[in-house]
């Protein structure tokens, strides 16, 4: 008699369920894993989606996605390119799931990233027009490095407190050349409070890193007099940060819609074409999609239960 083991696909579960919600425009009741002798995810469909005897409330009724039907060895590649496009060539319904939700995530990165674009263009504005307006000149665009310095320092200080001859660094240590020529000194000196001969190699080498990090004269800035409008600018990069790091992650999700689909296809096929998939010592049995009612049947409301079950491979 063979032990019936389980596992609970969780992410994969996961994402299904969020994708068929996504397509058939279902509200989400709960998300589980179960402990009995399948692992399941719920989510909740339309009644639109009812055939036969599920519109009768206790009745489960099992999709036929998973037994039978075409099983194209190239199906999990194809999914892996195109969400769904895989479960697609196999007849499986959940397939609009995966492509709705590809669409979804595609349209909301797109938005995050529109977002931090223009949160990026508004405080690049308002550096230039408030903090570096009244040291005039050309004004180059910095990198953000430089706009975050900004946001830290009310002033940046001069590169070159007496103009000609050899570079003065800036020694007001709360402005942001100070600052680095004061790490340059703690950096190279043996006292960063007595220095050494400016020949000697000491001096030069602080010189040198001063140079390569202070804010040059056509990139100094200042907020003094200005809080109101420094305070605007912390919080348009707060909001282009937040922006971006939606991005980012929708990116990872778009990923991730793309794997699971594509381990999905990959299940699918194998169990069509052998009856089972192996997973570390395991074999997968089956996969089982069932719909049930979900609360009061005159809502309409059904919810999908997606099952997978191993068993201990043959040897």
């Amino acid at each position: 008699m063979r032990r019936r083991l389980v596992t609970a696909a969780t992410g994969l579960c996961v994402l299904m369920s969020a994708s068929m919600v996504a397509a058939q425009g279902g509200v989400p009741v709960a998300l589980r894993t179960a402990t009995g002798p399948a692992a399941t995810a719920t989510t909740a469909v339309p009644s639109s989606d009812r055939t036969g005897d599920e519109s009768r409330p206790g009745v489960d009724h099992v999709w036929r996605s998973t037994s039978g039907g075409r099983a194209p060895w190239w199906a999990p590649v194809l999914s892996g390119v195109v969400p769904g496009a895989g479960q697609f060539a196999m007849g499986q319904q959940r397939s609009v799931g995966y492509l709705v939700a590809e669409g979804y995530l595609i349209l909301q990165q797109v938005r995050a990233r529109r977002d931090a674009n223009r949160d990026r263009d508004a405080y690049r504005a308002l550096a230039f027009d408030v903090a570096r307006q009244p040291f005039g000149g050309e004004r180059p665009r910095g990198n953000w490095d430089y706009y975050e310095s900004m946001e830290k320092f009310l002033e940046s200080g001069a590169f070159d407190r007496i103009p000609g001859g050899a570079v003065d660094p800036e020694t007001d240590e709360t402005t942001y050349n100070g600052a680095r020529w004061l790490l340059a000194r703690e950096t190279y000196w043996l006292n960063p409070d007595v220095a050494p001969a400016v020949g000697s190699a000491e001096y030069q080498r602080a010189m040198a890193f001063y140079q390569s990090r202070a804010v040059p004269a056509a990139y100094q800035w200042s907020w003094r007099d200005a809080q109101l409008q420094r305070d605007v600018y912390a919080q348009t990069i707060a909001s282009a940060n937040r922006s971006g790091q939606r991005a980012v992650n929708f990116v990872g999700l778009i990923g991730a819609n793309h794997l699971v689909s594509l381990i999905d296809a990959y299940v699918s096929v194998r169990v069509r074409r052998f009856g089972g998939a192996g997973v570390v010592g395991l074999n997968m049995e089956s996969i089982h999609t069932v719909v049930e009612p979900v609360g009061d049947p005159r809502n309409g409301k059904h919810q999908v239960r997606t099952a997978i079950r191993l068993v201990p491979s043959v040897r």
